[in-house]
């Protein structure tokens, strides 16, 4: 019997042996014996709760069975078999790392394999957990491959039939940590336009893709750069992505195994345009109270009976006479309602306090909400252009006829759309020491001002 299994893996030897100098992978796999002991099965899951937080061998006479859903055929993969725990409908998959090369000819898709856990290590990584053999770095041990001498005493190939694999069908949105190590298509997916006409990997690098669906939820696509079709062009159209769920770093991975896995045969998504611009946006009041810094505000109206998403849209603060951005306020959460206003705080608390209602929009100090008086504040729509302007970039507004230091400044009734350049004819000013055009008289919270009313 000893003979007989030293002839046997001797084959099995030689076999990996002639097929790494074969280019043509369309030959015929080996004969690999097939196993029908009888074993008792614990469950992926149950082999998870093992893992206590560091690398550990398995010492007892533990046995997992799993489907393969990997193939290193293409080379995508390379020296990794995954499975999962059912051919459909999986609650849950693992990886193996091995020295074995061209494992798609011994574990094809869809095959079921049985695994003895003794003396395998179990870890996880990233929130992958994997079994294999051991690595060592700095007295820290980690999963590695397992020796391929060893890989056919602890992987079998079971008899029972190859019933195939069908994948979980799944939208972006919907992928979670449970899909982990399983296979899975992806419905309604394309590739990121910015990556359209590139191929699929950058040569010997490991390569990131993205794929994309029509509200724009991404998902991150991983290219071998030694893979078979590292240097085919990405599709340019949508459809299907079927491969395994993985992560790294919080983020959620498909590793396809061809490009067969990608099934694009719809046209793309139509643009979807949800950034606007419109000048009948702009500042109309803007405070800064002789009496209390915490109330100061900024107020945004809306001359339009239409409202509008201001997502995109940034309000800016230089401050004095600088010329680069000292501050801004991400306008992308919120709506302004037509003929509506939009208060801004930099003290919600104390802007309650005063006014006896909470802004609409709270933010911190120093903030474009927060000038003293004597800065500029710009309105700036989606596409980078100005649509509004109180003050004078590169100009510190003290003395000017832009400066509301302890007081505000107030969009003339008649005005009713932004204006680019700062035209001090559209504003009634008041302030301590302003230049002529302006009203020298401090202003005090709440009598002197009006947010929310236009």
């Amino acid at each position: 019997m000893k003979i007989k299994s030293n002839i046997f893996y001797s084959m099995i030897a030689i076999t990996l042996m002639l097929s790494s100098c074969v280019k043509d992978k369309e030959f015929d796999a080996p004969d690999l014996e097939c196993s029908n002991a009888e074993f008792t099965f614990i469950t992926i899951s149950e082999l998870k709760n093992i893992y206590n937080g560091e690398t550990i061998q398995i010492q007892e006479d533990l046995v997992i069975k799993g489907y393969v859903i990997s193939s290193d055929k293409e080379g995508n993969f390379f020296n990794t078999i995954y499975f999962q725990d059912e051919p459909s409908n999986p609650l849950g998959g693992m990886q193996i790392e091995l020295e074995l090369r061209d494992a798609h000819l011994f574990f094809n898709v869809g095959q079921q394999i049985i695994i003895k856990l003794k003396g395998l290590y179990l870890g996880e990584s990233k929130g992958i957990y994997k079994i294999g053999g051991v690595f060592t770095s700095f007295g820290n041990r980690s999963v590695g491959r397992l020796p391929k001498n060893v890989v056919f005493d602890h992987v079998l190939v079971s008899c029972k039939e190859n019933v195939g694999i069908i994948p979980t069908s799944v939208t972006v949105s919907e992928i979670n940590e449970s899909m982990l190590n399983t296979l899975v298509v992806v419905t309604d997916v394309e590739i990121k336009q910015e990556e359209i006409g590139e191929t699929f990997a950058i040569k010997e690098e490991e390569t990131l893709r993205t794929l994309v669906d029509c509200g724009e939820n991404e998902l991150v696509i991983v290219n071998s750069g030694y893979a078979d079709f590292q240097a085919e062009i990405l599709p340019d159209k949508m459809g299907t992505a079927t491969g395994i769920l993985t992560m790294d770093n919080n983020q959620f991975q498909l590793i396809i195994r061809s490009v067969d896995d990608l099934s694009f045969n719809q046209e793309r998504c139509e643009d979807l345009i949800d950034e606007f611009t419109s000048t009948s946006i702009f500042i109309s009041e803007i405070a800064d109270p002789d009496n209390n810094a915490g109330a100061r505000f900024v107020e945004l109206y809306n001359a339009s009976v239409e409202s509008l998403s201001l997502k995109g849209w940034v309000l800016e603060r230089y401050t004095n006479d600088n010329i680069d951005v000292s501050s801004s306020i991400d306008l992308s959460e919120y709506i302004i309602e037509g003929n509506g206003l939009l208060v801004i705080s930099p003290n919600a608390e104390e802007f309650k306090n005063v006014y006896g209602f909470e802004p609409d929009i709270s933010v911190g100090t120093n903030s474009p909400a927060d000038s003293n008086g004597d800065d500029t504040i710009v309105l700036v729509d989606p596409f980078g252009t100005v649509i509004d302007i109180f003050g004078v970039i590169g100009e510190d507004g003290s003395n000017t006829n832009h400066e509301f230091e302890d007081g505000k400044g107030v969009r003339k009734i008649e005005i009713i759309s932004g204006n680019p350049v700062f035209t001090a004819s559209e504003w009634t000013i008041y302030n301590d020491t302003g230049d002529e055009g302006t009203i020298n008289r401090p202003q005090n919270a709440p009598l002197d001002f009006t947010p929310g009313v236009r």
